[in-house]
């Protein structure tokens, strides 16, 4: 069996753009957010956020629910198409 892509997609590039967005709006750095992230108990550092962010590294599951509630924002809020309610 070859091994999986780790190309991020469309949906994937839309969650790092939506996840820097809201930092920025609230008015974080990534040392903040990583920091808060970390606190929650997915240790996470501001390097890690920063490929995030930028779509170098691949958000899973459960890094995404972990920004989401650093955020104070629902998981959908991160993805496309998704209402964010």
């Amino acid at each position: 069996m070859p091994p999986r892509s780790l190309e991020i997609g469309p949906a994937g590039m839309q969650a790092a753009r939506a996840i820097e967005t809201l930092r920025a709006e609230r008015g974080l750095s990534q040392r903040q957010l990583a920091d808060r992230v970390t606190a929650l108990g997915r240790p996470m550092s501001n390097t890690m956020l920063s490929r995030i962010e930028r779509a170098q590294r691949r958000c899973d599951i459960d890094d995404l629910i972990a920004i989401a509630e650093a955020l104070h924002v629902p998981a959908l809020a991160l993805l496309p198409g998704c209402p964010a309610a």
